[in-house]
């Protein structure tokens, strides 16, 4: 269970940003502070500046994905106090379609962060000065932390000897081998039970001993 510390601070916190607010929560103890997508930057300030808070230290920004939701992405921040010995994480839901102010000018490390949950979930930072992929190629397509993102990828990239150079090349993987089964990926491996395989038809002349050499 939280102590009252945290709990008393949560009140206070809410208390102060109540016009940006949507209320607080605490998983596993640690405590998280909702707020609209236009308060994310009056919400990190407060967090930083005020001494009962003492949120100095901006660990992470991370994106998370639900496709049902029409509020579909969670942004989150992770702070961390020092000084008060204490975590709060600030977390926003946005639309597809919707831009979060970048905190870049609250905390010069966010722009990295943000340009991370850019490339792997395509949330847009406005005001973020350098907004641009980080972990994938400049070519990369798409968003790969999506949940509607195959995990085979769209293209793939081998190094050309006669061009000498990276080339891109559509993934040639029909559908069946992007929607597993469980069944063995092997296709040369027909009458070989693995585990897993128990459902799958056994072959005309039984199985072979998976052991044998």
């Amino acid at each position: 269970m939280p102590g009252e510390g945290i709990k008393d601070l949560a009140e206070f916190i809410i208390e102060k940003l109540d016009d940006v607010s949507l209320g607080f929560e605490f998983v596993q103890d640690e405590l998280i502070i909702n707020v609209k997508p236009e308060g994310v930057c009056k919400t990190l300030q407060f967090l930083r500046d005020n001494k009962e808070c003492s949120c100095q230290v901006l660990i992470d920004i991370c994106g998370v994905d639900y496709p049902d939701r029409p509020e579909r992405f969670e942004v989150i921040y992770q702070l961390l106090s020092m000084r008060q010995n204490h975590r709060v994480r600030v977390k926003v839901a946005v639309a597809e379609d919707v831009l979060v102010p970048t905190a870049t000018g609250i905390f010069s490390s966010a722009g990295w962060y943000e340009r991370e949950v850019w490339d792997m979930y395509g949330v847009m930072f406005e005001g973020n000065p350098d907004l641009r992929r980080i972990l994938t190629d400049y070519g990369f397509e798409g968003h790969p932390q999506r949940k509607d993102f195959p995990l085979t990828g769209y293209v793939e990239l081998r190094y050309d000897e006669e061009l000498k150079r990276v080339v891109y090349e559509p993934v040639t993987l029909t559908q069946d081998f992007r929607s597993f089964d469980y069944l063995s990926p092997w296709e040369g491996m027909t009458d070989v039970q693995l585990p897993g395989d128990e459902k799958g038809a056994k072959p005309e002349f039984g199985w072979k001993d998976s052991k044998a050499g």
